[in-house]
């Protein structure tokens, strides 16, 4: 089992897990998702972590990593927007290591997302500065440089125009306000020239459930930088966790 490890991806609506082949970055075996308790206290998503571990039997020698929707500060949330307040303080490393009774890893889920990309996806190999955006609700972002990740990037909410950016390009609100693919890929515009000036990438990786139509939007970019669609789409947090909590173990 040394070529394998257990990923788990905590949301706001779902707690997903699989065990990750980690030559292919291939779930082993079924995905289980258990819907996220209310309230969604640590100790409660702690406990349906447990329940998908041992749904999947996972052995006590198999690294977990875990994704959450917040900034993961030396295994600790600084703040949560997306779960139970109790979370803020709560060292995420030291609590799911004690609960679930092995080493457990934790870090920020679009993290998790750009490390797989660059792992097994459409950055594999990539040298340079890829930055890795997921475009659904809001916006999230990973940043790996030469293969290192820099960790917690919030550039979704970069200020653009007055705007936070996510109120502006992110997927959701394209469906909130109806916008046509043209419209929708005109703010896109504008938020990946402002992040192409500030930090002049090699690549960007677009991935969320929206790039699934990515020639839709994509062909309407103008950008020095290549831009190229997720290719692990709804699997990437998984084995994002999965690989990380195997290389740093």
């Amino acid at each position: 089992m040394s070529h394998v490890a257990c990923g788990i991806d905590i949301g706001g609506s779902g707690v997903k897990g699989a065990l990750v082949a980690l030559d292919t970055g291939q779930f082993v075996g079924e995905r289980v998702r258990i819907q996220t308790p209310r309230p969604s206290t640590p100790e409660a998503v702690a406990q349906v972590c447990r329940q998908i571990i041992d749904r999947l039997g996972v052995g006590s020698d198999v690294p977990v990593g875990i994704t959450f929707p917040a900034p993961i500060v030396h295994g600790t949330v600084r703040f949560m927007a997306n779960l139970d307040k109790s979370w803020e303080g709560i060292n995420v490393d030291e609590l799911m290591t004690r609960l679930l009774g092995r080493r457990s890893y934790a870090l920020n889920d679009a993290d998790a997302a750009g490390l797989a990309e660059i792992a097994y996806g459409a950055a594999q190999g990539m040298a340079g500065t890829v930055i890795v955006t997921t475009l659904g609700t809001g916006i999230g972002s990973a940043v790996i440089v030469d293969g290192t990740l820099v960790p917690n990037t919030e550039l979704g909410h970069l200020e653009i125009d007055g705007h936070d950016a996510e109120t502006r390009a992110s997927s959701g609100q394209r469906t909130l306000h109806d916008m046509s693919w043209k419209k929708w890929a005109k703010r896109l515009q504008r938020y990946y020239s402002h992040v192409e000036m500030l930090f002049s990438p090699d690549l960007f990786v677009v991935g969320g459930g929206v790039s699934k139509k990515h020639e839709k939007f994509l062909p309407l970019l103008r950008l020095r930088t290549p831009i190229v669609p997720a290719a692990l789409l709804n699997t990437a947090g998984i084995v994002g966790a999965a690989w990380r909590a195997f290389r740093v173990g």
